[in-house]
């Protein structure tokens, strides 16, 4: 049972991370963290740093209420490092992960309204990739994901990472992948934003941040207006944003070698926070908040570092609702020690 927890602030120049709920359930890390009506669905991830079975508890959080329970559908699947979207406002769609044996290309559903997981099939036309862990999915639209990263395992990995897409059909409980014909830098861990492109002719570009060891952002993909799943609105979010980087010194240079960072977009912001450093070799893990802001030609990176070593993450998540945004689990300074804490980005 989640409990209430006493005032208090993780706080760097302008925000902070105010802790709303606190539950034993919620501590993991490389899991997944999908809001699907109004309630957060954590699925799987590590319960402890250096296990290599990872879990295969689904537990809800309601924001709301600020409780978690633990889901008893059945057939979850343990998975770690995988990624999650919903379908149709119904379906909870796991993609790929370590299973504990291998990394997966699958595609594993739960069934809200039934309260069961499903293992969907590829369809006679489906291309998977080699495998899959700490990769990206991006929800383009209803039924329609881009899968970007790295495949395959230590030794077979390629130099480059490929960019899928991967097609959903509730109704036949099928998936497709289909290659497409770009690649990128190989990166694992790294996060994607789709955001908005500005100009006379507006439309979308989905960006590859870290992962590697390249500091500037990779584009994905483009889409023209009109064809892409606009994301939830949160207006009172996106005006704090705005008057904090207005306090800030912005700069076209990015995190360098960031990976297993948190980045969730919230209008022409990409908010990006924590993760692990490739640049260091010791203290590696982050508690930095950074915004990269579309609104200017060329865009702009926003850095606001934090000084509680308490709120340092990686392997976490953070999740949009109601107009603000929540982070969720991770391993703390230790790399082993899953934080059981749920906070919301606060402004001073």
């Amino acid at each position: 049972m989640a409990v209430a927890v006493p005032p208090g602030r993780a706080a760097g120049s302008g925000w902070a991370w105010r802790p709303v709920a606190r539950d034993a359930l919620l501590a993991r890390a490389f899991h997944s963290c999908t809001e699907l009506r109004g309630r957060f669905y954590l699925v799987g991830g590590l319960l402890a740093g250096g296990a290599r079975e990872p879990s295969s508890d689904t537990v809800v959080f309601d924001p709301a209420r600020g409780q978690a329970v633990r889901l008893g559908a059945r057939g979850s699947p343990p998975r770690s490092h995988h990624d999650a979207a919903p379908v149709d406002g119904r379906w909870l769609c796991v993609v790929g992960g370590w299973d504990g044996s291998r990394r997966l290309a699958t595609v594993t559903a739960l069934d809200t309204e039934r309260g069961v997981w499903e293992a969907w099939t590829g369809t006679p036309g489906d291309c998977p990739p080699a495998g899959l862990s700490s990769h990206t999915c991006t929800r383009i639209s209803d039924r329609e994901l881009q899968v970007a990263g790295r495949e395959g395992g230590i030794h077979t990995q390629r130099r480059y990472g490929s960019i899928y897409t991967l097609r959903l059909d509730p109704s036949a409980r099928t998936y497709c992948y289909k290659q497409e014909g770009c690649h990128t830098a190989s990166r694992s861990g790294h996060c994607a934003a789709l955001l908005q492109t500005p100009g006379p002719h507006p439309g979308h570009q989905l960006l590859l941040f870290g992962g590697c060891n390249l500091a500037e952002p990779e584009v994905a993909g483009h889409w023209s207006h009109g064809k892409i799943k606009e994301p939830p609105v949160a207006p009172h979010l996106m005006e704090q944003l705005a008057r904090l980087v207005s306090s800030g010194q912005g700069s076209q240079k990015g995190p360098h070698g960031l990976r297993h960072h948190s980045c969730s977009v919230v209008g022409p912001f990409a908010v990006l926070f924590g993760g692990e450093t490739l640049t260091r070799a010791r203290d590696t893990i982050c508690n930095d908040l950074y915004i990269y802001d579309t609104r200017t030609s060329p865009p702009l990176w926003f850095h606001f570092p934090c000084a509680d070593r308490g709120m340092k993450r990686m392997g976490h998540r953070t999740c949009l609702w109601n107009d603000q945004l929540y982070l969720v689990g991770g391993f703390g300074e230790d790399g082993r020690t899953a934080s059981p804490q749920v906070c919301i980005l606060d402004f001073i």
